[in-house]
């Protein structure tokens, strides 16, 4: 409307025209800040609502906070839970204790086995194989000497010997 009045001549008209324009424009930014001020209103009392219920959510943890500690006796709890841990640390030391013996144990028998098949190896050596065509021991026992026999060994001579040196060392 503002060209038809322009090609017409009407300056006036369109002085009028552009005012009116001008003024809308300025209506609808007004409009669109007054948009943006209630959405700002609007986040403002979400956000209001939002700490209102964490109030509450934190007032009832708090009372149950406060029932919970009525119930549990803190001192009490702790001693327990010391006297647990050093019932724990004693059954870890024994435990320990236990699988190093065992360990112990194991190696024993395992040295026990080494050092035979050593000592086998090495009579096989020494005896340039012979001694696997060896018969094997004899386990029957030797005949005990009589006492009589055995003083009949020694000498009348060997025996005096033995008294003076025993005597000797006596004094």
């Amino acid at each position: 409307m503002l060209k038809d009045s322009a090609k017409k001549g009407e300056k006036d008209a369109c002085k009028i025209l552009a005012k009116e324009i001008v003024k809308s424009r300025k209506a609808v930014n007004k409009l669109y800040a007054s948009k943006a001020h209630l959405n700002s209103v609007q986040m403002g009392m979400k956000n209001q609502l939002a700490t209102l219920r964490i109030a509450g959510a934190l007032s009832k943890s708090t009372e149950v906070m406060k029932s919970m500690q009525a119930l549990i006796k803190v001192p009490e709890i702790q001693a327990t839970m010391r006297d647990m841990s050093k019932e724990m640390m004693k059954a870890g030391i024994l435990e320990e204790m236990l699988e190093d013996t065992m360990e112990g144990l194991e190696d024993q028998d395992d040295l026990e086995e080494e050092a035979d098949a050593e000592v086998e190896k090495v009579l096989y050596d020494l005896t340039a194989g012979e001694l696997g065509k060896a018969p094997s021991a004899v386990a029957d026992t030797l005949p005990t000497l009589e006492p009589e026999g055995a003083t009949a060994m020694i000498s009348d001579d060997e025996d005096e010997d033995l008294k003076g040196r025993l005597e000797a060392l006596k004094s």
